[in-house]
């Protein structure tokens, strides 16, 4: 059975020479040795480039590629695509049918309960067509993972079903930073440019470093307490699978070597494109090599 994409026209590019054109720049320059990445998950005109840069810091080898999205509440279950294959418009990426199982036993096993993800979201699907394009003999996993503290948990698992079955995975964690404005509900620095301001140099600034730091519960704590990322969970997922795949790979346990690689807002993508946008309501974005 192959998934179709469900997002609407306007999330990508629909044509595969309009997707290889988008991401040539970041395909030609190549040099990733990253386990696990995080990426922005908004439509390519406002997050692609971040995005690209995520996956780009990727290591190439990967023989899997796990991409965990969000938009879940702490107690969900973890999220799978139960099907064979999923159609993007440069082709169909093939999903590692063993590891998806092998990954759902683990979880299972430490009592994270699994279930079969049917639903239309972009925190998966709209990074798809860059990675068929940066791994194109790649599997892929599909997965999404609540914002809880077994998130992290789910991450480490993930590392060691791939590790158990020899398999070179790398992991992209799907989330953005702080929506804010009218439009979401979240106003407490006002409008305008001190707002914009504020979101950029405080509070999306203070989720990068709690990542950056390695700190799991710095991070799910900011996020709650100070609406900073979206999803949450991806990013507790990949700071897990990456902390583990370092251990096991015989690197020391604890530390972290996360590292920014791009930043910018929706306000920024409008400014890029010559145009005003919304400058009250926008969203931060950040690519973060894990």
């Amino acid at each position: 059975m192959i998934r179709a994409m469900k997002l609407p026209a306007g999330w990508y590019p629909r044509g595969a020479e309009a997707i290889n054109e988008y991401l040539r720049g970041f395909l030609d320059d190549r040099n990733g040795e990253a386990r696990a990445a995080l990426a922005p998950h908004a439509g390519w005109f406002f997050s692609g480039k971040i995005a690209a840069r995520a996956i780009a810091a990727l290591r190439q080898d990967a023989a899997t590629v796990v991409v965990a999205g969000g938009h879940l509440p702490a107690k969900a279950p973890v999220l799978f695509a139960e099907e064979d294959a999923v159609a993007v418009p440069s082709g169909e990426i093939f999903i590692d049918a063993d590891f998806r199982a092998s990954v759902k036993k683990e979880l299972s096993l430490a009592g994270i309960h699994c279930a079969a993800d049917r639903y239309a979201d972009n925190t998966v699907e709209v990074l798809l067509p860059a990675v068929r394009c940066f791994f194109p003999k790649s599997r892929l996993l599909w997965l999404r993972v609540g914002a809880g503290e077994q998130a992290f948990k789910a991450g480490v698992l993930i590392a060691r079903a791939a590790s158990a079955l020899g398999r070179g995975a790398v992991m992209l964690a799907s989330s953005d930073l702080t929506h804010y404005g009218p439009n979401y509900d979240f106003c407490p620095k006002g409008l305008g440019k001190p707002a914009l301001e504020w979101v950029k140099t405080v509070n999306d600034r203070r989720f990068i470093e709690a990542v950056l730091s390695g700190s799991a519960e710095l991070v799910l704590e900011r996020a709650e307490k100070e609406q900073s990322a979206c999803s949450a969970g991806a990013v507790l997922c990949g700071m897990g699978f990456a902390s583990e795949t370092r251990r096991l790979e015989g690197g020391e346990k604890g530390v972290s070597a996360a590292r920014l690689l791009a930043y910018g807002t929706s306000v920024d993508a409008y400014s890029l494109a010559g145009s005003v946008g919304d400058q009250d309501s926008f969203v931060g974005y950040a690519a973060i090599s894990l």
